[in-house]
Protein backbone atom coordinates (compact mmCIF):
# COMPACT_ATOMS: atom_id res chain seq x y z
CA UNK A 1 0.00 0.00 0.00
CA UNK A 2 1.13 3.49 -1.16
CA UNK A 3 -0.19 6.43 0.56
CA UNK A 4 0.04 10.14 -0.18
CA UNK A 5 -0.84 13.39 1.40
CA UNK A 6 -1.12 17.02 0.33
CA UNK A 7 -1.17 19.83 2.27
CA UNK A 8 -1.54 23.28 1.24
CA UNK A 9 -3.04 25.73 3.89
CA UNK A 10 -6.93 25.02 4.42
CA UNK A 11 -6.52 22.14 1.72
CA UNK A 12 -5.85 18.95 3.12
CA UNK A 13 -5.66 15.96 0.26
CA UNK A 14 -5.05 11.83 0.54
CA UNK A 15 -4.44 9.15 -2.62
CA UNK A 16 -3.69 5.46 -1.48
CA UNK A 17 -3.44 2.62 -3.73
CA UNK A 18 -2.61 -1.06 -3.50
CA UNK A 19 -3.04 -3.89 -5.18
CA UNK A 20 -6.08 -6.51 -5.19
CA UNK A 21 -5.05 -8.94 -7.36
CA UNK A 22 -2.65 -9.62 -9.96
CA UNK A 23 -2.40 -7.09 -13.03
CA UNK A 24 -5.18 -5.27 -10.74
CA UNK A 25 -5.21 -2.31 -8.42
CA UNK A 26 -7.63 -0.01 -6.14
CA UNK A 27 -6.78 3.42 -6.16
CA UNK A 28 -8.89 5.69 -3.31
CA UNK A 29 -8.31 9.27 -2.77
CA UNK A 30 -10.12 12.51 -1.87
CA UNK A 31 -10.29 15.29 0.50
CA UNK A 32 -8.80 14.56 4.09
CA UNK A 33 -11.45 13.28 6.59
CA UNK A 34 -14.14 12.20 3.69
CA UNK A 35 -14.85 8.84 2.20
CA UNK A 36 -13.44 10.40 -1.15
CA UNK A 37 -13.65 8.37 -4.41
CA UNK A 38 -12.24 4.60 -5.55
CA UNK A 39 -11.17 3.54 -9.22
CA UNK A 40 -9.88 -0.48 -10.28
CA UNK A 41 -6.74 -0.40 -12.47
CA UNK A 42 -6.49 -3.36 -14.60
CA UNK A 43 -3.83 -4.51 -17.07
CA UNK A 44 -4.47 -4.86 -20.42
CA UNK A 45 -3.25 -6.24 -23.47
CA UNK A 46 -1.40 -2.87 -23.99
CA UNK A 47 -1.11 -1.09 -20.62
CA UNK A 48 0.13 -2.68 -17.50
CA UNK A 49 -1.87 -1.31 -14.18
CA UNK A 50 1.41 -0.77 -12.27
CA UNK A 51 2.62 1.43 -15.07
CA UNK A 52 -0.74 3.34 -15.30
CA UNK A 53 -0.57 3.77 -11.11
CA UNK A 54 3.29 5.01 -11.48
CA UNK A 55 2.37 7.91 -14.07
CA UNK A 56 -0.40 8.98 -11.53
CA UNK A 57 2.34 9.06 -8.72
CA UNK A 58 4.73 11.06 -10.28
CA UNK A 59 2.25 13.02 -11.50
CA UNK A 60 1.12 13.83 -7.68
CA UNK A 61 4.16 14.13 -6.41
CA UNK A 62 5.09 16.86 -8.89
CA UNK A 63 1.99 18.43 -7.38
CA UNK A 64 3.46 18.05 -3.81
CA UNK A 65 2.11 15.03 -2.39
CA UNK A 66 3.92 12.59 -0.26
CA UNK A 67 3.90 10.14 2.16
CA UNK A 68 3.88 11.08 6.04
CA UNK A 69 6.26 8.88 8.36
CA UNK A 70 4.68 7.03 10.81
CA UNK A 71 6.57 9.03 13.25
CA UNK A 72 4.94 12.03 12.38
CA UNK A 73 1.29 10.83 12.82
CA UNK A 74 -0.59 11.91 15.90
CA UNK A 75 -1.19 9.38 18.80
CA UNK A 76 -5.25 10.07 19.05
CA UNK A 77 -6.41 8.01 21.49
CA UNK A 78 -10.13 6.82 22.39
CA UNK A 79 -11.11 6.29 26.51
CA UNK A 80 -13.59 4.42 28.06
CA UNK A 81 -14.14 3.92 32.03
CA UNK A 82 -14.43 0.15 32.79
CA UNK A 83 -14.13 -1.55 36.34
CA UNK A 84 -10.51 -2.02 37.37
CA UNK A 85 -9.39 -4.73 34.62
CA UNK A 86 -12.34 -4.62 32.26
CA UNK A 87 -14.70 -7.24 31.38
CA UNK A 88 -14.81 -10.20 28.43
CA UNK A 89 -17.53 -7.90 26.83
CA UNK A 90 -15.53 -4.83 27.39
CA UNK A 91 -12.40 -6.65 25.40
CA UNK A 92 -14.99 -8.11 22.44
CA UNK A 93 -16.10 -4.12 22.28
CA UNK A 94 -12.47 -2.77 22.32
CA UNK A 95 -11.56 -5.20 19.48
CA UNK A 96 -14.98 -4.32 17.63
CA UNK A 97 -14.32 -0.89 17.88
CA UNK A 98 -10.24 -1.05 16.77
CA UNK A 99 -11.97 -2.82 13.67
CA UNK A 100 -14.65 -0.16 13.10
CA UNK A 101 -11.48 2.73 13.73
CA UNK A 102 -9.63 0.75 10.97
CA UNK A 103 -12.12 1.05 8.59
CA UNK A 104 -13.57 4.48 9.16
CA UNK A 105 -9.45 6.11 9.30
CA UNK A 106 -8.72 4.09 6.31
CA UNK A 107 -11.49 5.22 4.18
CA UNK A 108 -11.24 8.67 5.15
CA UNK A 109 -8.14 8.76 4.88
CA UNK A 110 -6.56 10.02 8.06
CA UNK A 111 -4.61 6.84 9.60
CA UNK A 112 -5.10 3.85 11.27
CA UNK A 113 -5.77 1.97 14.51
CA UNK A 114 -2.76 0.35 16.32
CA UNK A 115 -4.80 -1.73 19.31
CA UNK A 116 -5.66 -0.85 22.86
CA UNK A 117 -5.37 -1.43 26.45
CA UNK A 118 -7.01 -1.91 29.24
CA UNK A 119 -6.28 -1.44 32.92
CA UNK A 120 -7.00 0.78 35.92
CA UNK A 121 -10.48 1.72 35.31
CA UNK A 122 -9.90 2.53 31.77
CA UNK A 123 -9.71 0.92 28.54
CA UNK A 124 -8.48 2.89 25.21
CA UNK A 125 -7.60 2.41 21.71
CA UNK A 126 -4.81 3.59 20.58
CA UNK A 127 -5.03 5.80 16.68
CA UNK A 128 -2.22 7.21 14.57
CA UNK A 129 -3.59 10.01 12.38
CA UNK A 130 -2.20 12.71 10.05
CA UNK A 131 -4.18 14.93 11.41
CA UNK A 132 -5.69 14.84 15.47
CA UNK A 133 -7.95 17.51 14.93
CA UNK A 134 -10.09 16.52 11.70
CA UNK A 135 -9.70 12.98 12.83
CA UNK A 136 -11.33 13.60 16.13
CA UNK A 137 -14.07 15.31 14.41
CA UNK A 138 -14.71 12.18 12.03
CA UNK A 139 -14.41 9.92 14.73
CA UNK A 140 -16.97 11.70 17.28
CA UNK A 141 -19.34 11.66 14.77
CA UNK A 142 -18.82 8.35 13.80
CA UNK A 143 -19.22 7.11 16.74
CA UNK A 144 -22.33 8.75 16.93
CA UNK A 145 -25.85 6.20 17.53
CA UNK A 146 -23.74 3.42 18.31
CA UNK A 147 -22.15 1.10 20.88
CA UNK A 148 -19.33 2.90 20.97
CA UNK A 149 -21.00 6.80 22.02
CA UNK A 150 -19.93 6.23 25.50
CA UNK A 151 -16.46 7.16 25.30
CA UNK A 152 -14.71 9.46 28.28
CA UNK A 153 -12.68 11.67 25.71
CA UNK A 154 -11.30 11.17 22.69
CA UNK A 155 -7.75 12.57 22.78
CA UNK A 156 -3.99 13.22 21.50
CA UNK A 157 -0.92 11.43 23.46
CA UNK A 158 1.78 14.00 23.76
Amino acid sequence: MLKLYSFHGETKRYWETWETSTGESLVHWGSLGTRGETKTVKSGLFRSAQKTIQKEIDGLAMDGFAPVELDEHAVLLIEYPIDEMGTVADLEKRHRLEDRMNETLGWTGLGMCDGGSSGSGTMEVCCFVVDFEVAKQVISEDLEDTEFRDYARIYRED
